[in-house]
């Protein structure tokens, strides 16, 4: 009988084991069952999660609202936060943070960190000369940059998430304006990274707001193309997209609902917080001249009486909404003197005309980046807080000629939900329905660079070239490769902006420079001494545009390829693998392709890339240089998961699979070399 119990021990100790390892998977997976997403306004963030049994679901409060101020108050031993610190406001206006979003990704020479100090003149900023950008000065010992001050509120965001889910979470969605640059974006996930956030997407607004309004009309998607417009006027910025909707044939899961960005127009400063501010600038010229003439100091030199007047200010933009007139009182606003008069919507109307007049302004940059006309877009969707102000309803239906503005969306809350769906189709815990996002970039990217060319014998001149990488509305997220074919020594290359004149003079400076990066290339000249009885197939650059529209250089490597002999009984088998590597590293070897020095990376790679046409003065000619990326006009699949940077060469070889090749004598191999940059 002993021995029977020892011969079951080790069988019980492998049970008990595997039950160890099941219920510590199991805690693991409870850990990211729950995902959040952060719509991050510039007056108020909305947070919402998808957990199990709770679908879609605005996060409330601590105050059991639905949303929260975008306010920090930073204080020598404690912070508050939403509510809490927007109540601080008034008490201690230098060390309550509003509207820092507008610094983030802002170098101290930038306009906007001027009308920053402009509008909010109780706010020291100082200015950092290592990163050449500002930081707020609360107090001697207290220095915080925009990027600290986001991750403090989003880390009051998770725990909000938290305290509504009853569990930990660590991913999330993030919005963010569709004109971020990369700049702005790499400071949101800088910030998301100090707050222990695992970012698994940032999100442009306006695309979140079309996956919400698609989601909750699936049923009305089908293979006809919807040209629907949202215009979106939030507290700090307005934004316009043009968004088409039609079913398109997927890979994995047959025909689906796809949204398109097709154009997006903007304006950075018009939004409702330039109306509070006209607001209030009317009421403190008022109040000066109540008390005119008893010796009584100017109203705006007073912080707590100017964070007073803001918040009227905005009480009364309000009310003006649905009333003609308003009576504005404020108890003891400053030296103990009660503050009272009547605003009306004329009043209000004629101080902000000016904001009015540049409404239309983002429907036109839509259209125009669009290429479509107003006949085209079969309705206009009214998303925001300031779209509630009558007179602008009036001036951007005027704007677009239609009998009537929708408003069959939630204004405040469709971009959090949208953003939600989307956590949920990119976290593992969750199986959602499929729907297929085509973003797109606002702003191309190119590469520049400079080699030395002999037009005539003996003389020898430098010639600039441009290629663009990810060309103006072009779809994200996607890889492109460069490929440099006559450089034998290491060299530099730029990225940069590409054209951008769709910007305004003052859009421009507000943008910074456009100058991303310089690359500069070492160990290319010892690849070449190394391999020196092998053909060059040039030098790739491989590129990523990630689903948050950061950009990326993954690698730069040098391929380079020989023929090899090879018995005729293992024939088949090394040409079958010769055809495999040469489709993975760049292996063509026609005759044309070794005239031209083109790449053969991908068949598609020998000409320029629809909508990658070079800048003015320069000729995309298959002999120059750098080749012009690849473009896939095919039918758009469902965005993949972030994979090899080697499936492009995968597709090439699924597609020589097809093809059967001929007995050959040699094959052809290649080799990779990598290079510091």
């Amino acid at each position: 009988m002993a021995a029977t119990v020892r011969r079951q021990r080790p069988r019980r100790l492998a049970c008990w084991a595997l039950m160890a390892v099941l219920l510590a998977d199991l805690l693991a997976l409870s850990d990211t069952l729950a995902v959040m997403s952060v719509d991050l306004g510039s007056e108020s963030m909305k947070v919402a999660i998808v957990k199990p049994g709770v679908p879609m679901e605005i996060v409330l409060n601590k105050e059991s609202r639905r949303k929260t101020p975008v306010t920090v108050t930073l204080k020598e031993n404690e912070r508050f936060f939403g509510d809490s610190a927007a109540s601080m406001a008034i008490k201690n206006p230098k060390a309550t943070l509003r509207y820092f979003q507008h610094l983030l990704g802002k170098q101290e020479n930038n306009p906007h960190v001027a009308l920053y100090r402009a509008r909010f003149p109780e706010h020291e900023l100082g200015f950092d000369p290592q990163r050449q950008t500002v930081y707020f000065q609360i107090s001697p010992q207290l220095q915080f940059s925009p990027e600290e001050v986001l991750s403090m509120l989003l880390n009051y965001s998770r725990s909000l998430a938290e305290d509504f889910a009853e569990q930990p979470i660590k991913d999330a969605v993030i919005t963010v304006p569709a004109f971020f640059n990369q700049a702005e974006r790499r400071a949101v996930l800088q910030a998301a990274r100090m707050a222990g956030l695992k970012v698994l997407q940032l999100i442009n607004d306006n695309t979140a707001t079309a996956l919400s309004y698609g989601v909750f009309r699936r049923k009305d998607i089908n293979s006809t193309a919807q040209n629907i417009m949202f215009y979106d006027m939030g507290a700090g910025s307005t934004v316009c997209t043009i968004v088409t909707y039609q079913t398109v044939k997927t890979k994995d899961a047959g025909m689906q609902p796809q949204l398109q960005i097709r154009g997006v127009g903007f304006d950075r400063t018009l939004g409702g917080l330039e109306m509070e501010l006209r607001l209030r600038e009317h009421l403190a010229g008022i109040f000066n001249e109540q008390r005119k003439g008893q010796r009584a100091k100017d109203v705006r030199e007073n912080p707590r009486a100017m964070a007073k007047l803001l918040r009227e200010a905005n009480r009364l933009k309000t009310i003006l909404s649905a009333n003609a007139d308003h009576m504005a009182q404020i108890e003891g606003l400053m030296d103990d003197v009660d503050f009272k008069t009547k605003v009306t919507r004329a009043e209000f109307e004629e101080l902000c005309a000016d904001l009015f007049e540049r409404v239309p302004g983002p429907v036109q940059q839509a259209l125009q980046s669009a290429e479509m006309k107003l006949d085209e877009i079969e309705q206009v969707i009214l998303v925001g807080g300031a779209t509630r102000v009558p007179k602008v309803q009036e001036v951007l239906l005027k704007a677009v000629g239609k009998e009537e503005l929708g408003k069959n969306i939630n204004a405040d809350e469709a971009a959090a939900m949208g953003a939600v769906y989307q956590a949920a189709a990119l976290s593992k815990a969750f199986k959602v329905k499929p729907f297929v996002v085509r973003d797109a970039a606002i702003y191309p990217i190119l590469v520049e660079f400079t080699r030395e060319v002999e037009e005539e014998p003996g003389v020898r001149s430098l010639k600039h070239n441009k290629r663009v990488l990810f060309c103006r509305m072009g779809p994200y997220p996607q890889r492109k490769v460069i490929t440099f074919n006559r450089y034998n020594h290491d060299f530099n290359f730029h990225i940069n902006y590409g054209d951008l004149g769709f910007l305004g003079p003052e859009d421009l400076r507000v943008f910074g420079s456009q100058n991303l990066t310089t690359v500069k290339l070492k160990g290319v000249g010892e690849s070449f001494k190394k391999y020196p009885d092998y053909e060059s197939k040039g030098i790739k650059a491989h590129f990523n545009l990630d689903e948050s529209g950061v950009l990326s250089l993954d690698r730069v490597e040098s391929v380079f390829e020989t023929l090899v002999e090879d018995s005729p009984e293992e024939e088949s088998t090394l040409t079958k693998l010769g055809n495999t590597i040469s489709s993975l590293f760049g292996g063509g070897t026609t005759q044309d392709t070794k005239e031209n020095g083109t790449d053969t990376v991908q068949e598609e790679e020998e000409g320029p890339a629809e909508g990658s046409k070079a800048e003015p003065g320069e000729q995309a000619e298959p002999r120059e240089e750098a080749e012009a990326p690849t473009d896939d006009t095919s039918p758009p699949p469902p965005p993949e998961p972030k994979g090899d940077a080697a499936s492009e060469g995968e597709k090439a070889a699924e597609k020589d699979k097809g093809e059967k090749p001929e007995a050959q004598a040699s094959v052809c191999r290649a080799l990779v070399t990598r290079f510091d940059f």
